[in-house]
């Protein structure tokens, strides 16, 4: 879980590069790079190591709605909210998603709340608020960009209370596999509509096929196995705690790379959402 965390911690470093360095990219171009080259690494390995378990028919339904919300939808609305904003301010709005996955357990499959949770949520969001001030108090943050990551929040969760139910099937290794390949076809015609036209302006260097490798093979391939090996071993909700070190991983990597410079609002609401997360999870 640790490892995973780092991962996505590194990808908003790595995707907010991405968009410096290449102007024509689009987060559907991106995001299609990155499922392709984590289909080719995923799918062969696990063959070859005999671990690939064979998809049921009648579970294919069950696996269209998890593509879909991750990495489909999820990839799209994290990619362009990346592209607005900050990546510590991209990856602490998403680390709020344990903090609302009771929420969404609470609703759907009708446990009770903790009041911590909601005491927990009320920190965080003002946290998030104030990583979005800048010394004068103005708001600094791209409203869009913080819409599109908000809605993440929300795919995220809807993505969790699915998994739950095919964890006990497949072993986690096959279902990232399925997920990213089956979104992949979700992708492949989206890009040829819409984006085709992008292709010829990239620059096809190292620097950015590094990038879109590791985001395929560590963000997406290797980071959601460690993920959903946690979450069958450890449940849901204890997995998803270790996602509260995402945004650290993010805005330690983002100022020693100079990506970004480190301010007081931000540390100070780096904080309070830390402590809003961590309080929400607190157990007895």
């Amino acid at each position: 879980m640790i490892s995973s965390a780092g991962f996505w911690g590194a990808s908003f470093i790595f995707t907010k590069g991405l968009f410096l360095t290449e102007e024509a990219i689009t987060p559907v171009v991106i995001v299609t790079f990155r499922l392709l080259i984590a289909s080719v690494f995923t799918i062969p390995t696990l063959m070859v190591w005999k671990r690939l378990q064979r998809l049921d028919l009648k579970d294919l339904p069950m696996f269209l709605v998890l593509a879909f919300f991750e990495p489909f939808i999820y990839s799209i609305l994290e990619t362009s909210g990346v592209s607005l904003v900050s990546s510590s301010l991209a990856s602490i709005i998403i680390a709020t998603i344990p903090l609302f996955t009771p929420f969404g357990i609470a609703l759907v499959y009708k446990e009770k709340l903790p009041w911590v949770a909601i005491v927990g949520a009320v920190l965080s969001m003002m946290g998030i608020v104030v990583m979005m001030l800048g010394p004068d108090l103005s708001f600094e943050a791209n409203p869009r960009g913080v819409f599109y990551l908000a809605m993440c929040v929300v795919v995220a969760v809807c993505y969790t209370l699915v998994l739950v139910k095919v964890l006990d099937k497949y072993p986690p290794l096959t279902i990232t596999a399925y997920q990213n390949l089956l979104s992949l076809l979700y992708f492949i015609p989206l890009v040829l509509i819409i984006n085709r036209d992008v292709f010829p302006l990239l620059s096809y260097s190292w620097p950015m096929f590094g990038r879109l490798i590791f985001l395929g093979v560590f963000c997406s391939t290797v980071a959601y196995m460690g993920f959903n090996v946690g979450i069958k071993h450890l449940g849901a909700t204890s997995a998803s705690v270790y996602n509260n070190l995402i945004p650290v991983f993010t805005l330690v990597l983002a100022v020693l790379i100079g990506q970004e410079s480190l301010s007081l609002m931000k540390v100070l609401g780096m904080a309070v959402v830390l402590v809003g997360l961590f309080l929400a999870q607190k157990r007895k």
